[in-house]
């Protein structure tokens, strides 16, 4: 095999906004069933790490274009993290003050990042979950005039995935069929926005999407009230804690509801967390590919899905994020900081640098 070499992107960027989107989609070589080709559209590759940073930047960019936005005024949103962490990077391109809402249960990982990029983190109690930071969020908002980035509620988010990730996931399969698209959801922007343009121009293409087996509210059949801006008035009843962050608010955001009334995907499978954590691990060990727990619950979802797909079926896998912002969760249990047993033993073989006693 030659050495691999390469010869740049052939441009020059005017910002580090201007990286986001073009990720790339992957094949899976030793985990996956070998009747099925399985490939997987790592959103790692964004610069915030995560497939937030789409959306993060379109929220601003629209309410920049019809002036809901001011010059300098400060930007407000309750998240888990990941939206947060891509808001805070915009903002500090872009010079816009940002104020995040948070649950305290979320990776500690999560709120350092964010800050520093020069965003303040409030945090909220745990007990109040997801609809707590989002309360609080709409309160500062409504306080201080600031502006609430509204990432359940506005059209900005499904818009960019429908202009993008859909637009790169076609040309990533040009002349070829996309069998399967498997997803979850959070604010369910990405299914939403990727399902308008595969039901138009792939709809051979079956849409899965998936949630936590222990908060399965979209597989309840409730969906909570919202007022006169969609926003959620109260939390969902059959919302329980569950290990997949970024995954499932305590709510059905109103972007998720068009991808429900509508019918835009064909099944949903409930993924038990420890599976998510499982698969994280092995796409790490064994695909070389470094992604958080809800990258690992969609792709426990994906081999369920293979299990019955037909032979030569193509699946693509979202994986949202990378597994950085996860080390102190659950994700890392178990994972030494310290010499293991085995690597003393390999220490120990040689006598360079042995410990004594």
């Amino acid at each position: 095999m030659p050495i691999r070499t390469t010869q740049g992107r052939g441009q020059r960027y005017d910002s580090i906004l201007d990286t986001i989107g073009d990720t790339p989609t992957i094949r899976i070589n030793r985990i996956a069933p070998a009747h099925v080709n399985v490939f997987v559209k790592s959103e790692a590759f964004n610069p915030g790490g995560s497939v937030k940073d789409r959306l993060a930047l379109n929220i601003i960019e629209a309410a920049e274009r019809d002036g809901r936005l001011k010059p300098g005024q400060t930007v407000v949103e309750a998240t888990s993290g990941n939206t947060g962490i891509g808001l805070a990077m915009v903002c500090a391109a872009k010079g816009y003050p940002l104020v995040v809402t948070m649950a305290e249960s979320f990776s500690v990982e999560r709120r350092r990042l964010m800050r520093i990029f020069g965003a303040k983190v409030v945090l909220t109690p745990k007990e109040l979950k997801g609809f707590g930071m989002y309360s609080k969020a709409k309160e500062l908002a409504e306080k201080n005039g600031w502006f609430l980035a509204s990432q359940f509620e506005t059209a900005d988010n499904a818009d960019i995935h429908e202009a993008t990730t859909a637009r790169e996931i076609l040309g990533d399969f040009d002349g070829e069929k996309l069998d399967y698209f498997v997803t979850g959801y959070g604010t369910g922007g990405t299914v939403t926005g990727v399902a308008r343009v595969l039901r138009r121009e792939s709809p051979e293409t079956k849409i899965i999407l998936t949630e936590p087996a222990n908060a399965a509210i979209v597989g309840s059949g409730y969906v909570n009230t919202r007022n006169a801006q969609n926003q959620p008035t109260e939390g969902h009843p059959n919302f329980n804690p569950h290990p997949i962050q970024g995954w499932t608010p305590d709510f059905i955001p109103h972007v998720l509801q068009e991808s429900i009334d509508n019918g835009y995907y064909d099944d949903l499978i409930p993924i038990p967390g420890p599976d998510g954590i499982a698969w994280s691990r092995r796409l790490a060990a064994e695909e070389g590919i470094f992604v958080g727990i809800s990258a690992g619950a969609t792709f426990a979802t994906a081999m369920k899905v293979a299990e019955t797909a037909p032979e030569g079926a193509n699946i693509l896998v979202m994986l949202p994020d990378t597994g950085e912002r996860y080390l102190s969760t659950p994700l890392f249990e178990g994972i030494a900081e310290g010499m293991t047993d085995e690597e003393v033993e390999i220490s120990l073989s040689t006598p360079y640098g042995q410990m004594e006693g």
